[in-house]
């Protein structure tokens, strides 16, 4: 199968100049073709013959389906890296992008030793590019899902990193094991409101864990007000708290946060222009 042949096929699917992105994806990440090179030949050609074709059309196939071209490949890239994801974990997001970027910006305020703790971690992406991109930190990554914890550690082993993950559930966890040991608390929480879904894309609902994305349309601040009373033990003074957010409840979180103690509330729009990041310090004493 050739590239124009699968662009074809998936343009009865998605629109023309989706379909021939996904197909340039597939043949530049599995086949490692250049556009020139897709365009004189198909990849059927040479040795393994059958086998590619077969493979292709199981891909051709799963992206007919709309299922994420990220978990058809097995691979996503973030910060620069490429992450191995299945349905199991969430694709990693450019916002979460910017989240990472946002912390290595503001560490000005210097820690010893540098603790930082990536709740809900996925595919470890946050977690692991912190420990790539700062040295002196001491990473620990939790989630609920043993995959995730798979998937997660495998792509800290392929980065090269040092991260300590752990199975816990934030919503049952004992607080004073960890009185004030941490220097930042991250945290990608579950923020959709089930209420949501009926505007979320369709691929979205069907392949990514639900999990990882939804909260009750009765609380939706659940995981975020969990995860500071959290810090309120397990920070330490002058520690902070980075969200990512629902813009919908941005200014009520950073109400709850100020009430809860934390101060130098700060929240940040992503490249779209929303509300999608939040940080505050725990006070002192």
């Amino acid at each position: 199968m050739t590239y124009q042949q699968l662009s074809r096929r998936l343009a009865k699917v998605y629109d023309e100049g989706e379909a021939k992105a996904i197909a340039r994806m597939v043949y530049e990440v599995r086949y490692g073709l250049t556009m020139s090179e897709m365009l004189l030949e198909g990849v059927e050609e040479g040795r393994s013959k059958e086998l590619r074709r077969e493979e292709l059309e199981e891909i051709a196939q799963r992206l007919e389906r709309q299922e994420p071209i990220q978990y058809v490949l097995g691979e996503a890239e973030f910060c620069g890296r490429e992450f191995h994801v299945a349905p199991g974990v969430l694709i990693p997001r450019p916002e979460t992008a910017e989240l990472c970027q946002w912390i290595i910006d503001s560490l000005t305020t210097h820690f010893s030793p540098l603790t930082i703790l990536d709740i809900g971690t996925g595919s470890g992406c946050i977690a692991i590019t912190l420990a790539a991109e700062i040295s002196e930190a001491k990473v620990t990554a939790w989630d609920i899902s043993e995959a995730a914890l798979t998937i997660a550690r495998e792509n800290a082993l392929r980065h090269h990193v040092d991260v300590q993950f752990e199975q816990k559930d934030i919503l049952n966890f004992q607080l004073s094991t960890l009185n004030s040991q941490l220097s930042i608390i991250v945290s990608n929480p579950p923020y959709i409101c089930r209420k949501e879904a009926e505007t979320m894309e369709q691929n979205v609902l069907d392949y990514e864990p639900h999990t990882a994305l939804f909260v009750p349309d009765d609380d939706p601040l659940l995981f975020c007000r969990t995860i500071a009373d959290f810090g309120l033990t397990a920070l330490k003074e002058d520690g902070w708290l980075y969200f990512e957010i629902n813009p919908l409840y941005a200014d009520e979180l950073a109400t709850l946060l100020k009430e809860k103690g934390y101060h130098d509330l700060e929240i940040k729009k992503d490249q779209f222009g929303k509300q999608r990041f939040l940080k505050g310090k725990k006070v002192k004493g």
